[in-house]
């Protein structure tokens, strides 16, 4: 068989399935089946496509993501994420749009300590939307900081999915994490900024009739020492073992889970039946992970042994095109796909040929990396699909309309191409802070 025929069964194949609507893994498995008949020689070729699917999630490099998602799961299952919120309401007082920039201050600090996006976008939902819109604000403006700031913390050091983009991808997971937090920070102050001259242009958005409680001194701050500046630790600890070289990723994953049941502990709020939560949240999620993983993996294989990688990588590369020209391209194909599809079936697709390309150009795998969980945050927004719109919608009440939600999350979806353009342009943005680490 051609690798041209080849890459329409297995590309085409996986594509047309996951359009379908089947789960993600189960499609991968289908065409994996069958790859492995055509292509590894029949029954063998099964036999082989089963040691692969076990040795795909068997590297050590895998661990921090159910420790990642423990520390999320357990952050938000004991209550500790309210405390937090309350907290920096009562630091955050005389602000135009005052409750939409605590949403994104709030949710900067769950990104450092939660592995989930759908986390913090649907517990900020449930919580702020119902406050703001009884205050006055227009739902636009109460509900597009809390999906675009959700959207971010797969750019924060404890994303899972950046953990599982550098598996899949083999880039050095420890400098990828690194590289996304430049971009996330300035994303979320250009966030604030954008709230604040919009609420100054049109102050009827959010209306300032109603006055926080006036906290002084000691009342002020406890909140924030008691709470905020222990969890944030937490982050920093975990940060930096992974910059300065103590830790790997995994050690450091570890360690900062321990040290977030250990807090749990100390505020007694962690009781058996809550840990017991959080520990089937992060089962469910990280197997869900696993098996999909396993899919990725020997779909790459088999991709690759088809013929099928070498083919496209050698079209697209042999047509003289730039460097630049061929990282754009693929960044249109990512914002694109993520019009229709999720992050991880994103990362199945694409992957196996992006990664041949990148690595064949010379091209900064940390950068090219960086720019890849951009578009795939930009997926989160995009309508109609985008799974964080969908999620918003699950938990606002009734008057907010998806009309309302794809019209809120345009300014955010607008800076972050943006920032998409600026680190494409401006690679020391990215990468600077890996470059720290090494």
């Amino acid at each position: 068989m051609s690798w041209q025929a080849a890459s329409w069964l297995l590309l085409g194949g996986s594509t047309l399935l996951l359009f379908l609507g089947l789960p993600v893994a189960f499609s991968f498995l289908a065409i994996n089946t069958l790859g492995a008949i055509l292509f590894l020689g029949g029954e063998p070729g099964l036999v082989q496509l089963t040691r692969n699917s076990v040795d795909s999630v068997s590297s050590f490099s895998l661990t921090p993501i159910p420790m990642f998602v423990l520390m999320g799961e357990v952050l938000f299952h004991t209550g500790l994420a309210v405390k937090v919120l309350d907290a920096v309401e009562r630091l955050i007082t005389r602000v135009p749009g005052r409750l939409a920039v605590i949403a994104v201050v709030a949710g900067t600090i769950f990104s450092a300590i939660s592995g989930s996006t759908i986390a913090v976008t649907a517990m900020l939902g449930s919580l702020l939307v119902p406050l703001m819109l009884e205050r006055g604000y227009h739902p636009v403006l109460a509900t597009g900081p809390i999906i675009a700031v959700g959207a971010l913390d797969m750019l924060m050091p404890v994303s899972a999915l950046a953990v599982l983009l550098g598996s899949l991808s083999g880039i050095s997971i420890t400098r990828l994490l690194m590289g996304g937090f430049a971009p996330g920070m300035l994303l979320k102050v250009a966030f604030v900024a954008y709230i604040i001259i919009c609420v100054k242009l049109n102050p009827s958005l959010a209306p300032a009739g109603h006055q926080a409680t006036a906290y002084r001194g000691w009342e002020r701050i406890r909140p924030i020492i008691k709470y905020v500046i222990p969890i944030l630790s937490i982050f920093l600890v975990v940060v930096t073992s992974m910059n300065v070289g103590w830790a790997t990723p995994t050690e450091s994953a570890a360690v900062g889970a321990f040290a977030t049941v250990v807090l749990a502990l100390a505020y007694r709020a962690l009781t058996l039946e809550i840990l017991f939560a959080a520990l089937r949240g992060t089962i469910m999620i990280s197997g869900m992970i696993l098996f999909i993983i396993v899919g990725a993996t020997t779909f790459s294989q088999i991709l690759s042994f088809s013929g099928a990688s070498n083919g496209i990588v050698s079209l697209i590369t042999g047509h003289g095109l730039t460097q630049t020209a061929i990282v754009a391209g693929m960044m249109l194909i990512l914002i694109f796909l993520g019009i229709f599809v999720d992050q991880v079936s994103m990362m199945l697709i694409t992957l196996p040929i992006f990664m041949p390309i990148v690595q064949q150009l010379g091209i900064d795998p940390v950068w090219f990396g960086v720019m890849f969980l951009i578009c795939m945050q930009l997926g989160l927004l995009l309508p109609p699909h985008g799974l964080l719109l969908m999620t918003m919608k699950g938990v606002v009440p009734p008057q907010v309309t998806m009309s309302h939600i794809f019209r809120a999350v345009v300014p955010y979806i607008v800076l972050s191409v943006a920032m998409l353009v600026l680190v494409f342009f401006l690679p020391a943005v990215a990468l600077w802070l890996p470059n720290i680490v090494r």
